[in-house]
C-alpha cells in the first residue's frame, strides 16, 4: 500500500483542516469542515475530489463547512453516532469499534469524549496517524465541556496508548499557550522547554507546530504525565487516582 498524502491548512481563527488522499484508493478525506471555503480551496489547489468528510464533534467550528462542501463535491459524511443529531448531512453513523474501508485505508473509529459526549477519532494505523479533534493538542488538552473528567482522562490514555511514533493532528494551534502552562506546573522539564522554544520559533515564522506525535506528548504533555511525582506534590494528590490530578491540572489550566 503507498502511503496517503496528507494536507494540513489553516483557517477560522486558530483551526485546522486536514486532507488525506489515498491515490492508489481514489479516495480523498476531509476530517472535519471548519470552513467550507477554505475546505474547497485546499481541494482545488491540490486538484484532489472529496469523497468524504470525517466528522470528530459536533462543535460549529468543526462542522460549520459541511454544507457547502457537501452541496460542492457530493461527499459523504461520516460522524459520531452519539451526536448524530448535531450533524448536518450526516450519512453514516460511526463509534469504537467501527473500522472504515475507505478506498485502500483501513481506519479505526475510537471513542475519545469528553471535550463533548460523543466525540471520536480516527486512526490510520498503516499511516502512522491518528485525528483527535479536540481531545488532544500539542503540550495541551480540550476543555472538559459535557463530559466528565473521568471520562476526560479516559480519551486521553487511550490516544497515549498508540504506538509511539504515530502522529496526532490536532483541531487546533495552542501550542505555545500549552507549553506555558505545562512549564507553570513542570518547570524541570527540558524537553518541554524546547518544545516551547521550537513552537515559538515556528509560530513566528508562520509554520504550524502540528501534527505532534505520542511519544513527545507522552515526554511533554503534562496532561499526560499525572503520575510523575513533581506534579503530584504541585497539586497536593499525591495518593489521587490518575484521573484527579487530572481534573486538578485542567482546572488550573481554565483558570490560567
Amino acid at each position: 500500500m503507498t502511503q496517503p498524502e496528507i494536507h494540513q491548512f489553516p483557517c477560522l481563527k486558530d483551526n485546522y483542516g486536514v486532507l488525506v488522499h489515498d491515490r492508489e484508493g481514489g479516495v480523498t478525506l476531509a476530517i472535519d469542515a471548519p470552513d467550507g471555503a477554505a475546505v474547497l480551496a485546499a481541494l482545488d489547489e491540490r486538484g484532489w475530489t472529496l469523497t468524504h468528510i470525517l466528522v470528530t464533534h459536533h462543535h460549529a467550528d468543526h462542522i460549520a463547512g459541511i454544507p457547502a462542501v457537501r452541496s460542492k463535491t457530493s461527499c459523504k459524511v461520516i460522524g459520531p453516532k452519539g451526536e448524530a443529531g448535531r450533524i448536518p448531512g450526516l450519512d453514516q453513523a460511526v463509534g469504537e469499534p467501527d473500522v472504515l474501508s475507505l478506498g485502500s485505508l483501513r481506519i479505526a473509529v475510537l471513542d475519545t469524549p469528553g471535550h463533548t459526549l460523543g466525540h471520536v477519532s480516527y486512526w490510520i494505523e498503516q499511516a502512522g496517524v491518528a485525528f483527535v479533534g479536540d481531545t488532544l493538542f500539542a503540550m495541551g488538552c480540550g476543555r472538559v465541556l459535557e463530559g466528565t473528567p473521568q471520562m476526560m482522562w479516559g480519551s486521553l490514555e487511550k490516544i497515549a496508548r498508540l504506538p509511539p511514533e504515530t502522529l496526532l493532528y490536532c483541531g487546533h494551534e495552542y501550542t505555545v499557550s500549552n507549553a506555558k502552562f505545562g512549564l507553570s506546573i513542570e518547570p524541570g522539564n527540558a524537553r518541554l522547554a524546547e518544545r516551547l522554544a521550537d513552537a515559538e520559533a515556528a509560530r513566528a515564522e508562520g509554520r504550524a507546530t502540528l501534527p505532534t506525535r505520542v511519544d513527545l506528548e507522552r515526554e511533554t504533555n503534562v496532561f499526560l504525565r499525572v503520575d510523575q511525582a513533581s506534579i503530584r506534590a504541585l497539586t497536593g494528590l499525591a495518593r489521587a487516582e490518575n484521573w484527579k490530578v487530572f481534573a486538578d491540572l485542567r482546572e488550573r489550566k481554565n483558570r490560567a
